[in-house]
């Protein structure tokens, strides 16, 4: 049956067939729901919004006119600027979550032959800074991510305060995957 034949059918009083009422939750991977349909929903959720999340940036980046960076080199970029304070490359994974950090040091390499981040050695340790072209894109980013992006969020009705709430718990989730992993990791 279509979607228009069913809308037809409940509009004039008939019922859906049972199978087509009880689709469950929407997720990935059924075969993991188990006790807890709903954290397999909100993983499935997790994973769409990341996909999203990471297609924006580089639309984002491409937008300001500095193509081929991957979503790590675009969040490892925006690390760098923030603050105008000079980063470690350790302490950008640290702030990122990134186990990895040889992926965060291919992203500064490649923002250091892009031209938007400079190095200095302190000692032994390398210290990372945004330069004057970097901070042009860093600012462009914002700019197209207002016009785009944030004018959006305001029209379906998400306030500052709703936002705020969703951050909150996604940091908890991470705490509670970090911890699990460290689970998993023991076993």
């Amino acid at each position: 049956m279509s979607k228009i034949a069913d809308e037809n059918q409940v509009a004039q009083g008939g019922e859906l067939p049972q199978a087509r009422k009880t689709v469950g939750p929407i997720v990935s991977s059924a075969h993991l729901s188990g006790r807890a349909a709903e954290l397999s929903e909100l993983e499935f959720g997790l994973i769409v919004a990341g996909n999203a999340f990471n297609r924006w940036m580089v639309r984002c980046m491409n937008a300001t006119g500095l193509p081929d960076l991957s979503p790590l080199d675009i969040l490892v970029l925006h690390s760098v600027n923030h603050r105008g304070r000079s980063k470690k490359a350790g302490d950008i994974c640290l702030v990122l979550n990134v186990e990895d950090t040889h992926t965060v040091t291919y992203a500064l390499k490649k923002l250091l032959k892009h031209e938007v981040v400079a190095s200095e050695r302190r000692g032994k340790e390398t210290f990372y800074s945004i330069t004057e072209q970097g901070e042009a894109v860093c600012k462009a980013y914002a700019e197209i991510r207002e016009n785009c992006l944030v004018d959006s969020l305001r029209t379906l009705g998400f306030s500052n305060t709703d936002l705020g709430s969703v951050a909150s718990f996604l940091r908890g989730i991470s705490g509670l995957y970090d911890q699990a992993a460290r689970s998993a990791a023991s076993l």
